[in-house]
């Protein structure tokens, strides 16, 4: 069991597994009973340069293009239901790789949107058990876990978390910040228009 942060900490992932490179991010929720209509919850990674912007489309991984930077960040996949236990949806990185290819590359941030969320009249107060989760994929151990608790009312995106680089260290931040306006009012954030 690895560390389980509250929203706003910080921690060096480093500094925690020595010598990291391969992590799978799992990202994970349940829809309460009484949600109605199906729910599809989409995870989304804008990846980001040093001014907290991507450049561009190439820097966006979701379900409709799975991989960047040469397959370095790979979404292993849409769950269009998120039953089941655990990770409902997968994003595969390798950190070493990522720094590689392009050393501009400072963070990477975690979305989480409702498909179809006006429409359906949902948003993520109809959502419970939220985490997002590191695991380090040479020994399959969780780094660090952050369980989002509040009550999202009105939200239909949530920043869950986002990895960062700092004095040349790969880094994880519990963000836990939601607002409404589903992908596009995330990918606006990010300087992305979808």
């Amino acid at each position: 069991m690895g560390i389980s942060l509250e929203k706003g900490a910080r921690v060096n992932l480093e500094k925690e597994a020595p010598g990291i490179n391969k992590v799978s991010v799992g990202l994970g929720w349940d829809t309460r009973d009484t949600a109605g209509n199906d729910f599809d919850l989409d995870v989304s990674v804008f990846i980001c340069d040093e001014s907290g912007k991507t450049r561009g489309e190439q820097d966006f991984v979701y379900y409709n293009q799975l991989t960047a930077l040469g397959g370095s960040i790979t979404h292993t996949g849409d769950n269009l239901t998120g039953e089941g236990e655990g990770d409902d949806e997968v994003v595969k990185i390798s950190l070493a790789e990522v720094t590689e290819k392009d050393a501009s590359i400072q963070k990477l941030a975690f979305v989480v949107t409702i498909h179809d969320a006006v429409q359906r009249n949902q948003n993520f107060g109809q959502v419970e058990n939220a985490f997002i989760r590191i695991v380090d994929e040479s020994n399959n151990s969780e780094i660090v876990r952050y369980d989002l608790t509040e009550d999202y009312s009105v939200e239909t995106a949530i920043i869950f978390g986002e990895m960062y680089r700092k004095d040349g260290s790969w880094r994880f931040s519990a963000v836990g910040a939601g607002f409404e306006g589903g992908l596009q009012s995330a990918a606006t954030k990010y300087g992305l228009n979808v």
